[in-house]
């Protein structure tokens, strides 16, 4: 295909009659900069041939008042200053240079293109066939640039003001030991809470409302880990059938706060920021779910938005043999190039302005394996890890990935640097298939339970390196995880193709609703021992927002297009619910009261500081030491664990060991009851029941038990004990 070359029309007048007094400017920083007396704006794009500043005079207009050229260029970065230019002015920009797909090249100064630094996006994407940059219909050898105008469609980016009040607010530092994690997101959590005033629902100010806030404490959660809050784009194929993205994994702007979870009371910056200033001044730290594995222009018949019209070469990987197609290791058609220095770069600057403009605590990495793709495999050493060890911000917040990509070779669960926490999906199945039943799961279970040693014992890492979950937004609610065999999809409108089919789940025994009341209670009890569980596992807990009332998506296991009653949190509990509820706040209080449940380092198995009883200790139901074969036996579903708290590792800020509670853990996930005998390591142990999930037989937490006595353990259920007797 033959290479067409585009100057574009070049103009420095306003459209109204007055020329626009334009300066060289800075090329840095990146990005529209309001300086109080005018706005620097500074582009990079190293293979462009032109650069034209675009500047409207309001969103609905359908073409700019007027263009600007950037003459000045320093190191690939296109810049001038404007010092007419005020906050809220919007704009975009349009690029010229060369169109050859096959080569990589796809410029068009037809389009009108978001600033990657943008740090407020006013006009979202609205679709039409000239979003595109090529002539959509012609055959794929044949993609003809598109050459009519789009800028009455594409999203416009605005100035910002960045001044605000922070006061004293102060990052909460919560240590990683002590943190509770609620998965949550902005419009789900508060769009039907009824204390919200009709305005607030749904926005950053409803998060940071007094209702919603006190919900967070009562429940003693430390962070909230938000769903991509990064302005993204709803996918013209979800458009045209009626929905949206509404999970936010389609990123366009990394640098600005998605405007649809704005009020309209305030700028939308400045809410997110008075959001985070709600949260910590409350205790609770803000993690921002973010996606720099990809962008929302998708393959190579995807948008032309913002990259791949400013420079496709630099910020995409492409196929070496034919650089027409992307290389996708997401599933979203596009993968971001980190081996440029300037992609790199656009990453580092989007998690700093986050930390240090915004005040938030810490990133969940949204398929983090490909951040590690150096080549092919993935690099555990790779560039973006060595650039965040040394980064006096980055290094010193909250880091967590998502230990997995759709590439080969991407499920990398373990292997991430000692900086790291992971998501541990090891953790997530092995929980749910010894809770189904499986045979053969106790040791795995055994060794999740206490921190997944064999995952994160080494290189350095902590026990709070394991981000536990037993369910996430991606998947079966907790409720829906224990009602239904299948995935229920058709909502989507995708013939119950989407999503995966393999959820590791159990109904119980009827698929969905029931009305039979033996089903119902044995769903209840499954469902206190999935959250006991991960209470009172070592390692760092995970609450998906919404499990803690029983939230079901009637069986929808891929949500993601669902901005309605199916994704969102209801608020309106029937009495099971309540109920959970509490239980759910229960068992947090036990795991913040006791320290044992909190160790900062993984257990040894001995003795240790003069214990009489090992700091970790593996029980059978007759009270004696697990066996080897009961350790394999594929018969085996039940397990005890006593955890010694005058052998923990929790020192207070003189050094002085803090001595806790010694628990003991009972675990039946066999149908029928077990006789437990409770261990004793002296003759008048006695043991306290703190919780027992099968309540509806009546056995009341506080009843006392001695120990080399046998404890009743109903099939299916968990029982915690607190050694009421000291040496």
């Amino acid at each position: 295909m033959k290479s067409l070359v585009f100057s574009g029309e070049k103009s420095n007048n306003t459209g109204r009659g007055v020329v626009m007094k334009v300066l060289p400017g800075f090329p840095y920083p990146l990005g529209a900069t309001w300086d109080g007396k005018g706005v620097n704006f500074a582009l990079f794009s190293e293979n462009a041939m032109g650069v034209e500043l675009c500047l409207f005079d309001a969103i609905d207009k359908k073409k700019e008042a007027d263009r600007i050229r950037m003459t000045e260029q320093t190191n690939h970065i296109w810049h001038c200053y404007l010092p007419d230019a005020r906050p809220g002015w919007l704009y975009g920009y349009r690029v010229s240079g060369t169109y050859n797909p096959s080569s990589g090249h796809r410029f068009n100064p037809a389009k009108v293109l978001v600033d990657p630094y943008a740090k407020a996006i006013a006009r979202r994407t609205k679709w039409d066939d000239t979003m595109f940059g090529y002539s959509v219909g012609q055959p794929l050898e044949d993609m003809v640039m598109d050459e009519r105008d789009n800028a009455a469609f594409a999203p416009l980016c605005a100035v910002i003001d960045p001044a605000f009040t922070w006061g004293n607010d102060r990052p909460p530092k919560i240590p990683w030991h002590e943190t509770i994690i609620y998965e949550a997101h902005v419009k789900g959590l508060t769009v039907l809470h009824p204390e919200l005033p009709p305005a607030l629902r749904g926005t950053y100010a409803g998060l940071a409302s007094e209702p919603i806030i006190d919900y967070l404490q009562r429940l003693g959660i430390t962070a909230v880990e938000l769903m991509p809050i990064h302005h993204y784009v709803d996918d013209q194929h979800l458009a045209k059938r009626g929905f949206s993205n509404y999970w936010g994994y389609n990123t366009l702007g990394f640098f600005a706060p998605a405007n649809r979870y704005g009020s309209g009371t305030m700028s939308v910056v400045h809410e997110f920021k008075m959001m985070v200033r709600s949260l910590h001044a409350a205790g609770i730290e803000v993690i921002l779910d973010v996606v720099y594995n990809h962008t929302a222009e998708g393959d190579h018949l995807g948008p032309t938005l913002s990259f791949r019209g400013i420079d496709n070469s630099v910020y995409y990987r492409l196929v070496s043999n034919n650089r027409r197609y992307y290389k996708d290791y997401t599933g979203c058609g596009n993968t971001l190039n980190m081996l440029h220095p300037q992609v790199l770069q656009l990453i580092m600057d989007s998690l700093r302005y986050w930390v240090i403009e915004m005040h938030v605590d810490g990133f969940r990495f949204d398929l983090a394996s490909t951040l590690a793709r150096e080549l092919h495999e993935v690099d555990r050493l790779g560039s973006f890890f060595d650039i965040i060890q040394q980064d006096p911000i980055i290094s010193q917040v909250k880091l967590i990935a998502e230990p997995w990509d759709l590439g080969e070779g991407g499920y990398q669960v373990g292997n991430f640097p000692p900086l790291w926490t992971e998501w541990n999906g090891r953790y997530r199945d092995a929980i749910r298939r010894f809770w189904k039943g499986d045979g053969r799961q106790v040791a795995e279970m055994a060794t999740r339970l206490s921190g997944s040693s064999d995952l994160y014992g080494h290189g350095g890492r902590r026990p709070h390196a394991s981000i536990n979950f037993i369910t996430a937004h991606d998947g079966f609610t907790l409720h829906d995880l224990v009602s239904y065999n299948q995935k229920h999809n058709s909502a989507n409108g995708e013939d119950n193709r989407d999503g995966t089919n393999d959820n590791i789940s159990w109904n119980c025994g009827s698929e969905g609703p029931t009305d039979n009341a033996k089903i119902t209670a044995l769903r209840e009890r499954q469902r206190r021992n999935f959250m006991a569980t991960l209470l009172l596992s070592q390692g760092v807990p995970m609450i998906c927002g919404g499990d803690e009332t029983g939230r079901t998506q009637q069986g929808n296991n891929n949500a993601y297009c669902q901005d309605n009653e199916i994704s969102w949190t209801h608020w309106d509990l029937n009495k099971e619910q309540r109920e959970f509820l509490l239980f759910t706040r229960e068992i947090v209080h036990i795991l913040k009261t006791n320290p044992v449940l909190r160790q900062r380092k993984f257990f040894h198995g001995r003795t240790i500081r003069g214990s009489q009883i090992k700091d970790i200790t593996w029980f059978s139901p007759k009270g004696r030491e697990m066996t080897d074969v009961e350790w394999n036996a594929e018969s085996v579903r039940y397990l005890g664990v006593r955890l010694a708290g005058d052998a923990i590792s929790e020192v207070d800020e003189m050094g002085q060991p803090i001595f806790g509670d010694t628990l003991l853990i009972l675990l039946n996930a066999h149908h029928d009851p077990i006789s437990f005998v409770l261990p004793a390591h002296q003759k008048d142990t006695k043991w306290e029941l703190k919780v027992d999930t099968a309540i509806q037989t009546g056995e009341p937490p506080g009843k006392m038990a001695k120990g080399g006595r046998a404890y009743n353990l109903h099939g299916r259920s968990l029982a915690l004990f607190r050694l009421a007797t000291r040496k």
